[in-house]
């Protein structure tokens, strides 16, 4: 089987894919897109990309991907611990202080600021297409002073060496990942429980609309996780609600507060009810 995911290779998406699929044979994408559409065009048969990070928040371009393009179904989620390094060449060990421009991708230095604003006021900092990309770069410009935030697989995998360790603004950061391609997926990772994510819109210039839809859950007793706005896209002010349901009831619980959302006029699509499973000591 093949497995896509956001590289390159040393990535957090390659860190947390090789865990989840330990014998598979793996594909790299430059981006999210492209990995969701290698799944589409059967290129491979999962792909595995971010979805939400503790401190960044949902990763916008996947949500919106699986809304507005897409009806590929999300057959498991994976959880993954997030620390950040920050890596130099081995030639500029003894200097790394001295470092210009750091580079890494934007979560990730979005994720370093505090490290960033002590030691670093000055220096550029560069968004990059993967923190392993960055890790890749700085390892072929060992002349330049220059630095990557990337997770430790990529110091090795690149021969740099560490000179902040764990830097993250957050000690407890973790990221989110789907699984794409297939409705249920087994994975040799313990799973937690069950969640179900939706995206519903509702009527245009009804009065209470989002309170309406959600009365639905909350007389039945329904847990909600997480619920967001995102753009439709269409008109400005209009939007759609991304909401993740904790699968504690029966399903057809669930199904009759999707289905009284609907008679409201709404409409919902589900993304996945799918297993959640964290990944710990990588």
């Amino acid at each position: 089987m093949k497995v896509g995911y956001l590289g390159p290779e040393a990535s957090f998406t390659h860190n947390a894919t090789r865990t989840a699929f330990p014998n598979e044979e793996l594909v790299s994408y430059h981006s999210i897109p492209a990995c969701i559409k290698g799944v589409e065009f059967g290129e491979v048969d999962l792909g595995v990309v971010p979805i939400e990070n503790t401190i960044e928040g949902s990763v916008n371009t996947t949500v919106d991907y699986l809304f507005h393009q897409t009806t590929i179904p999300v057959g498991a989620e994976i959880v993954l611990p997030i620390y950040q390094q920050l890596m130099v060449s081995k030639k500029n060990q003894a200097r790394w202080l001295e470092t210009t421009k750091i580079m890494s991708h934007p979560q990730a230095l979005a994720q370093s600021q505090e490290f960033i604003r002590t030691y670093f006021p000055l220096a550029e900092l560069e968004a990059t297409p993967s923190t392993a990309y960055a890790a890749n770069f700085v390892a072929s410009h060992p002349n330049q002073k220059i630095a990557a935030i990337a997770p430790k697989m990529s110091a090795e995998t690149y021969d740099l060496e560490i000179v902040g360790k764990d830097i993250q603004d957050v000690e407890i950061n973790q990221t989110r990942f789907w699984v794409l391609g297939a409705e249920k997926i087994e994975l040799p990772i313990q799973s937690e429980h069950q969640k179900l994510t939706i995206a519903l819109t509702m009527p245009n210039n009804m009065p209470g609309a989002l309170h309406k839809a959600l009365s639905a859950f909350s007389w039945r007793d329904i847990d909600l996780s997480k619920i967001e706005s995102r753009p439709l896209k269409t008109t400005l002010g209009e939007y759609f609600f991304l909401i993740d349901i904790n699968v504690q009831k029966p399903q057809l619980l669930l199904d009759n507060a999707l289905e009284e959302i609907r008679l409201m006029g709404g409409t919902v699509k589900i993304f996945g009810n799918y297993a959640i499973h964290p990944i710990n000591g990588v």
